[in-house]
């Protein structure tokens, strides 16, 4: 049995996935998977020292861990309609270089944030730190990400929906690359087959049966939010779209490559179907 440390965040879709994993709702297909979660920019900056065999990424980050792992097509969140939040105390008015708290350097939402105002001063917090340093004046506005757009305190208000940020760059309705998985290219490449064939199975069981899987999470206290708010994230961000991508999804991903490019973020921008596993592997090594 080979053993695969698998990274993600600790976030309700991410532990969504996995859990249909733990629970052996899944054939692991000869696999045993360690798994460790991690605030979305601490696995961005694990990646790039190629710490996990297979881990969750901001899209943003790909291009620059290109050359030692490949893009999973599975367990991807896209927004549609839908978003980061740019929030601000109420009544406040933002200057051109007003300071903000990002949840981190390679992170989608901050490239897109970092074209749209690129005159902020930006600092960098772990996503559970943002909202109570806007309310406490430590910055003048933070982005807010996962299920923490769902709910924050009354005294603030959003600014803007990184959501409309992308559609005014992308200028075109494509959904928001917002995170993927990618393994590492040192694996043999049956192996990451396998990894990619398990990860896809989880992301469908668990979204066949999202509700008995919600309950078991909740029971067992594995997410921060409660059954209502659980259930409108899950909706949001792992749903059919999240099993495997498909052509939008992946004229999307490249939108954002080129609109890095563009703006002097990456060196080359590239296609995200040349970074995937080429899952005729196995066949082509059979017949």
């Amino acid at each position: 049995m080979s053993t695969i440390s698998l990274a993600h965040s600790p976030d309700a879709d991410d532990i969504f996935m996995y859990y249909a994993i733990s629970f052996g709702w899944v054939s692991q297909n000869g696999l045993k998977f360690e798994n460790c979660a991690l605030d979305i920019e601490t696995l961005n900056q694990d990646a790039l020292k190629g710490k996990f065999d297979a881990t969750a990424i901001s899209f943003a980050l790909y291009p620059f861990i290109q050359n030692s792992y490949a893009l999973l097509k599975t367990a991807v969140s896209f927004g549609e309609g839908y978003g980061p939040k740019l929030i601000k105390l109420k009544n406040k008015k933002l200057k051109r270089n007003f300071k903000v708290a990002l949840s981190g350097k390679y992170t989608t939402n901050a490239m897109l944030f970092r074209i749209a105002y690129p005159e902020a001063r930006i600092t960098y917090l772990n996503f559970l730190e943002i909202e109570q340093a806007v309310l406490d004046g430590k910055v003048d506005a933070g982005v807010l990400i996962h299920e923490s757009i769902l709910d924050f305190n009354e005294n603030l208000t959003v600014e803007a929906e990184l959501w409309d940020i992308w559609q005014t760059l992308a200028e075109e309705n494509l959904p928001l690359p917002l995170g993927g998985m990618a393994i590492r290219r040192s694996l043999p490449l049956n192996r990451a087959i396998q990894v990619e064939n398990t990860l896809t199975d989880a992301v469908k069981v668990a979204t066949e049966h999202k509700e008995l899987l919600s309950n078991m999470l909740l029971e067992r206290n594995l997410v921060r939010i409660d059954a209502d708010a659980l259930k409108k994230y899950l909706n949001l961000y792992a749903n059919e779209q999240s099993v495997t991508l498909n052509d939008i999804q992946y004229e999307a991903i490249n939108t954002l490559y080129r609109l890095g490019h563009k703006h002097g973020f990456y060196e080359h921008a590239i296609d995200a179907r040349n970074f995937t596993i080429p899952q005729h592997y196995n066949s082509l090594r059979d017949s």
